[in-house]
């Protein structure tokens, strides 16, 4: 477990610079459009129909500009060359994948973000972001659908001595009818990332909207916290440890969760998901606590063995996923050994994508009909 989590926990802090399908030799359309994602009013960066990206950075007195997004160029980064009028210009050397990225700007050796981007907290730092448009973008399309409430919450936390923040996404209709009560997902991020991530990039709450208008899945409450993982440098894993952050997940928010919103507040309606290495602390904390939750996920983040589970008549399902690009023999096996066993055990992997949040938006599309069920 510890060497597959430095794998795919290097991997993520790696996102940036990974996901390039070489495409050299294909002519590149000349279809850019700004990104999504970009600053308003902003032009650039922009994106095309097959994926390629370009970038404009306006640095008259800089002698080197380097967009690190991709290997586009050069290795290391999309190398931009300069104009007369001192706008640096670039297009990357192949098409990204599908999605989410992030990204920043090196001027002569500084660290920049770009100002035409806006910008998402990712490896630890609050980054720029481009996102390259997704054949199946539509699940996670901003629609004409009711939609839910995303609140930030402050919850007391004597065992860190301070108030923390958590995020809760309530469905559409929970502020209508004051008698329903709700299960409850405590949905992890990862490495390098706070508990903004799952909806600012990973748009959780949008899917979930669009599902629900859909009737694809039952409405639940989702509550995000900070991980307290980013102290953890690369390498350093082996000395993590999750007793610090378990006490704050199981003894200080959900008691708050539970007391402060209308939850079914038992173990059956009660589930944990995590990317990366929100997967390890989530499999370690089902683990330590299996009277708290039924239901596991782990994205990106590692796989269970049987007999790592002491009671199965307590999980209720036990969902694997990755992209395609990570190791989805891994899952795939995982999976059905759990299944040999008689674990309710369901894998998903994600075409032509990596460690990245493409692939966690379509594992959690996939994860969510899963849940709760009756």
């Amino acid at each position: 477990m510890k060497q597959y989590t430095v794998v795919m926990l290097w991997a993520f802090i790696l996102s940036g610079f990974i996901g390039f399908s070489q495409t050299s030799q294909t002519a590149i359309a000349e279809d850019f459009k700004p990104s999504t994602v970009n600053q308003p009013g902003q032009e650039y960066p922009q994106v095309n129909s097959q994926g390629y990206a370009r970038f404009q950075i306006l640095a008259p007195e800089a002698k080197s500009v380097v967009v690190s997004l991709g290997l586009g160029g050069a290795k290391g980064g999309t190398v931009l060359a300069k104009g007369e009028d001192g706008i640096w210009r670039g297009t990357t050397a192949g098409a990204m994948d599908e999605g989410f990225h992030y990204y920043h700007v090196t001027i002569d050796g500084g660290v920049f973000n770009d100002p035409g981007a806006l910008n998402f907290y990712g490896s630890t730092r609050w980054e720029s972001g481009i996102e390259i448009p997704a054949h199946d973008q539509d699940f996670y399309a901003l629609k004409n659908v009711p939609h839910g409430n995303v609140q930030q919450i402050l919850f007391p936390s004597k065992s860190t001595n301070t108030s923390r923040r958590a995020f809760v996404y309530t469905p559409p209709g929970y502020h209508k009818d004051k008698s329903k009560q709700y299960p409850v997902l405590y949905l992890q991020h990862g490495w390098g990332e706070d508990e903004t991530a799952w909806s600012n990039q990973g748009h959780v709450n949008l899917i979930m909207d669009n599902m629900i208008a859909e009737g694809k899945i039952k409405p639940f409450l989702i509550v995000m916290t900070y991980g307290m993982t980013n102290e953890i440098k690369y390498g350093g894993l082996a000395s993590f440890k999750i007793e610090p952050f378990q006490t704050v997940l199981t003894e200080e928010l959900i008691p708050y969760v539970d007391s402060n919103f209308r939850t079914l507040a038992n173990q059956t309606n009660r589930a944990m998901a995590g990317l990366s290495m929100g997967g390890m602390e989530t499999k370690s904390i089902t683990l330590n606590k299996p009277e708290i939750f039924s239901h596991y996920a782990l994205l990106s983040g590692g796989t269970y063995k049987p007999e790592d589970i002491k009671d199965k008549s307590k999980v209720k399902l036990i969902f694997l996923s990755c992209g395609s690009k990570e190791r989805p023999d891994g899952i795939k096996d995982a999976v059905s050994t759990l299944k040999n066993a008689g674990f309710n055990a369901v894998p998903y992997i994600s075409e032509n994508t990596g460690h990245e949040f493409q692939t966690w938006r379509r594992s959690f599309k996939e994860l969510a009909p899963l849940l709760f069920k009756e």
